[in-house]
């Protein structure tokens, strides 16, 4: 479902470093960042998480999330 959300914000935002993990693959990776609940989206700066949010949400809510108009 976000698939398309997700791919419509990384147009819009090319300046913006978006990856997509699949959990059951890397499952390290989503222990490492206490992936539990999927969708899950963590925004980072610096190397460091910022802000989190689990769940459907319309392209709108995840720019609020990512800090971007």
């Amino acid at each position: 479902m976000m698939k398309p959300v997700v791919e419509e914000f990384a147009e819009k935002h090319a300046d913006i470093k978006v990856l997509e993990v699949n959990v059951d693959d890397e499952e390290e990776l989503a222990e490492q960042y206490e992936v539990s609940t999927i969708p899950c989206f963590v925004v980072m700066k610096d190397g460091e998480e910022v802000a989190r949010e689990i769940g459907v949400m319309p392209l709108k809510k995840l720019e609020k999330l990512a800090g971007v108009k």
